[in-house]
């Protein structure tokens, strides 16, 4: 059973956004961090192999720019990809079962936690190879562009990959052509393994992309609020013809990079404080607990509810079977 959440303290300012839409990110929050708690747990059962990337304490992230983003557009990242999937409105018993590997997951148990991908969402990877998804994600952009079709491309990428040369050659593409793409920058301050400090020369992520004349800023990523208020800005820039943004995220995780990393690069006292005073999840049922907008009682139902959607796909997943032996060469080679 996971731990309840700690609320920090003082609240913030009075939100202008009502309630209903509160409670709508708060629970999308919940919803991405309960699952990807339970896939820790069968990570430890060792029913999900391979790799296993945690989104645990980032889920402010994807949660605010998905509240504001349009049916159209679409969506790429690396290999942390259950939320984004999820906060794109997928089934979360068909992550879950390819997360097992099992013929019910989203790419028939062929893809695992790593490579997860939905075209009916606007949803293209899951990309192991860091930085590889941004020149992608401006292909995407670009198919957004030549169809006219009002979608804007969002390119999540990490601190550690913002050193890759292949960025900055898509930044230059992009920009070039004034494609309609939103580069959110996930800034968990460690890549890998590295602090960003030692890393990354210069102070704001947000600001790479000056040179190619794209502008950028650097939000709070721990606030669903701020998150949410900066995306809508950014993607109005973007799908409004005026060309690429950078989103720089301040967030964090809690996990190590992957389930096998025991994260010994930081302290301990660290990753409490952040939990302790800055979870995303705790600080919006601060907010809305503190102006009177919701009574616990709402909150503790909306908990339930979640815990129940998420044992559902866990029992699904597990119960789902195996891919067929034959399944192991189909989709490899077209034939002719």
């Amino acid at each position: 059973m996971a731990e309840p959440f700690r609320v920090p303290a003082p609240a913030a300012a009075a939100p202008s956004l009502p309630a209903e839409i509160l409670l709508d990110l708060y629970r999308a929050m919940l919803r991405l961090r309960r699952f990807e708690e339970r896939a820790g747990q069968l990570y430890g059962m060792g029913l999900i192999a391979g790799f296993c990337h945690l989104y645990i304490g980032q889920e402010a992230v994807v949660a605010g720019i998905e509240a504001v983003a349009a049916p159209a557009d679409s969506c790429i990242t690396s290999y942390r990809d259950h939320a984004h999937l999820l906060a794109r409105g997928v089934d979360p018993g068909a992550v879950m079962a390819e997360l097992l590997g099992r013929a019910s997951g989203l790419s028939h148990g062929k893809g695992g936690s790593m490579h997860l991908f939905s075209r009916e969402k606007g949803f293209y990877g899951g990309h192991g190879i860091v930085g590889a998804q941004v020149p992608l994600g401006v292909g995407l952009a670009f198919a957004h562009r030549y169809r006219e079709d009002g979608g804007v491309a969002h390119v999540y990428l990490g601190d550690g990959a913002v050193n890759q040369g292949q960025v900055y050659e898509a930044f230059n593409m992009a920009a070039l052509w004034r494609l309609p793409v939103l580069f959110v920058i996930e800034n968990n301050r460690y890549a890998m393994g590295t602090s960003a400090a030692r890393h990354a020369a210069g102070e704001e992520l947000s600001g790479r992309g000056a040179g190619y004349g794209i502008p950028g800023t650097r939000v709070d990523g721990m606030n669903v609020l701020a998150v949410r208020s900066a995306a809508a800005r950014a993607l109005s820039h973007a799908r409004g013809g005026a060309g690429p943004f950078i989103l720089e995220t301040m967030t964090y995780r809690y996990r190590g990079h992957s389930m096998s990393d025991p994260a010994k690069y930081r302290s301990k006292e660290e990753v409490t404080e952040m939990r302790e005073h800055h979870d995303p999840i705790a600080r919006l049922a601060r907010t809305l607990l503190d102006h009177g907008l919701v009574e616990q009682d709402r909150l503790d139902e909306i908990d339930r509810a979640v815990r129940a959607e998420i044992a559902a796909a866990a029992e699904f997943a597990q119960s789902s079977p195996e891919p067929d032996p034959a399944a192991l060469t189909r989709d490899v080679v077209r034939e002719a």
